[in-house]
C-alpha cells in the first residue's frame, strides 16, 4: 500500500488514487484509507502539518490553519468548564490569517494540490460564497485556472484581498441559487472537458477540512465529547467525523466519537426535517420550502444546499448515527442573536453561517444535552471579516460571464474559458 487508498464505503472497493469521486459502481462517498495510523505533526507550515493524512505528496505554498483555544467568557455565560473554539478566519492576535475568514480555504488548497498531482488541467466549482473566495485564493496562489459558479445573490457578498483574473472565472447565475449552481457545473465541466470539483464527494477537501478536528484534538489532548458546526452540504461534518475515526485508530486520543450536534438555518434546512422524522431520505415535497429562490429566506445563505449529501453511503446520515448525533433548526433571529453574543463574549465577528452553530450550542445547553464538565468542541467556521476590513483593502469578485439557471448546452459551449 502506498501512502492512502481509496475505500468506497458503500460496496468496498479500493482504488489506488486519482482525482476520482466514486467508485464507478456505487453512489456511496469514497474514503481515504492512510497508511500511517499514527497523527504525527511534520515540520510544514499550517494544514500541511497534517500532510500524513491528506491526499498528497508534497505541501504547496499555502501556509494557514486554523487556531483552538479554550474558552473563558461564552463558557462562563453557558455554564461550560471545557468549551473549546477552534477559530478559522482572520484574527491576527490569535495567530490565524485566513484572508477569505472561512475555513474553505483548508479544502481549497488541498483540493487544488491534489488536482494539480492528478494531472488536472482546470477545476470547475460551485459555491454560494465562501467556497468561492476560498477557491479563488488557490486558484491565484497556485496559478491554477479554476471556474465558479455562484449564485447572483451570493456573488454580491464575496469579497477577497487578491484574486487573479486569468486563473479565475466566474458565472454569475442570475436567478439561482446553490442547487442551481451545482447543476450547471456539472454541465459544464461535462460539455467543456474539464474536471468537475465534486464537492462532498471530493476527499481532499474532507479531508482538508478534517483537520479542524486534527487541529483543536491535539490542542485539547484528546478527543472531544460533544462537535457544535453548521452544515449546508455537511461536507465539513463528515470530514470532521471520518477524521475522528482515524483518531481513534491511532489509540492516543480516546476511543469515543465525538457526538455530532449539526445545524441548518431555517426554513432551509433539509437535513434537519428528514433526521428528526427518522428519515433517511430527504424529502423535497415535505423537506425543502416551496420558494422562487431559497437564498431569500435564510440569513445564512452558504447553508442553502436543497439536495446535500445526506441519505448516501459515507453521508450525513451515516455520520449522526454512528456518533448518536443531534440536528438542530435555528430560525434567522437566533442566529443573529447568537452571532452578536459570541462578538461580544469572544471579542471577533463571526459570520452568520457560525452564529448559527453557536445558535445550536445555546439551544443544547438549554435542553440539558451537553453537561457542564463534558469536553465540547465549538467550530467556527468563518470569521474575522470586520477585522480583515481593518487591515486589507478588499476587492469584490467579479463576473465574468451571466447566465440564466435555464441555460442551454450551446450557450454553455460558447463560453471562453
Amino acid at each position: 500500500m502506498g501512502k492512502f487508498r481509496l475505500l468506497c464505503v458503500e460496496g468496498g472497493e479500493v482504488l489506488e488514487g486519482g482525482f476520482v469521486l466514486s467508485c464507478g459502481t456505487h453512489r456511496g462517498l469514497l474514503r481515504s484509507i492512510y497508511s500511517r495510523r499514527r497523527l504525527i505533526p511534520g515540520a510544514h507550515p499550517g494544514v500541511w502539518r497534517f500532510i500524513d493524512w491528506l491526499p498528497v505528496e508534497k505541501p504547496s505554498s499555502y501556509a494557514c490553519k486554523p487556531v483552538t483555544y479554550r474558552s473563558e467568557a461564552l463558557a462562563d455565560e453557558l455554564g461550560l468548564t471545557n468549551l473549546y473554539i477552534v477559530f478559522n478566519g482572520y484574527w491576527p492576535e490569535h495567530g490565524t490569517r485566513m484572508e477569505t475568514c472561512t475555513f474553505k480555504e483548508l479544502e481549497s488548497a488541498v483540493t487544488v494540490r491534489y488536482a494539480q498531482e492528478s494531472g488536472v488541467e482546470r477545476l470547475v466549482v460551485a459555491s454560494a460564497g465562501n467556497t468561492a473566495k476560498a477557491f479563488a485564493a488557490a486558484a491565484t496562489q497556485e496559478r491554477f485556472p479554476v471556474v465558479l459558479l455562484v449564485p447572483k445573490k451570493c456573488l454580491c457578498g464575496v469579497f477577497l484581498p487578491r484574486y487573479d483574473r486569468r486563473y479565475v472565472k466566474t458565472v454569475m447565475i442570475t436567478d439561482g441559487d446553490y442547487s442551481d449552481s451545482i447543476a450547471i457545473a456539472k454541465r459544464l465541466a461535462r460539455i467543456k472537458g474539464f474536471t468537475y470539483e465534486g464537492g462532498a464527494r471530493n476527499v481532499a477537501r474532507r479531508d482538508g477540512l478534517g483537520t479542524v478536528l486534527l487541529d483543536a484534538t491535539l490542542e485539547i489532548g484528546r478527543l472531544p465529547r460533544h462537535y457544535f458546526q453548521a452544515v449546508g452540504s455537511g461536507t465539513g461534518a463528515i470530514a470532521a467525523y471520518e477524521a475522528a475515526l482515524r483518531l481513534r485508530r491511532d489509540g492516543r486520543f480516546g476511543g469515543r466519537l465525538p457526538k455530532l450536534h449539526l445545524a441548518q438555518n431555517l426554513p432551509v434546512a433539509p437535513m434537519y426535517s428528514a433526521w428528526r422524522e427518522g428519515r433517511r431520505e430527504i424529502l423535497p415535497e415535505r423537506d425543502i420550502p416551496r420558494a422562487e429562490n431559497v437564498l431569500d429566506l435564510i440569513y445564512a445563505r452558504v447553508l442553502s444546499n436543497r439536495y446535500p449529501p445526506y441519505g448516501i453511503a459515507g453521508g450525513v446520515y451515516d455520520a449522526l448515527r454512528a456518533t448518536q448525533g443531534e440536528m438542530y433548526g435555528v430560525k434567522n433571529s437566533e442566529a443573529k442573536r447568537a452571532r452578536a453574543l459570541f462578538a461580544r463574549l469572544e471579542g471577533v465577528d463571526i459570520l452568520p453561517a457560525a452564529g448559527v452553530a453557536v445558535a445550536a450550542l445555546l439551544q443544547a445547553v438549554e435542553r440539558g444535552s451537553i453537561r457542564r464538565h463534558d469536553i465540547t468542541l465549538l467550530n467556527i467556521t468563518g470569521g474575522g471579516s470586520a477585522r480583515l476590513r481593518k487591515d486589507k483593502k478588499l476587492h469584490r469578485l467579479k463576473e465574468d460571464y451571466t447566465l440564466s439557471r435555464h441555460v442551454a448546452d450551446r450557450e454553455l459551449e460558447e463560453l471562453e474559458l
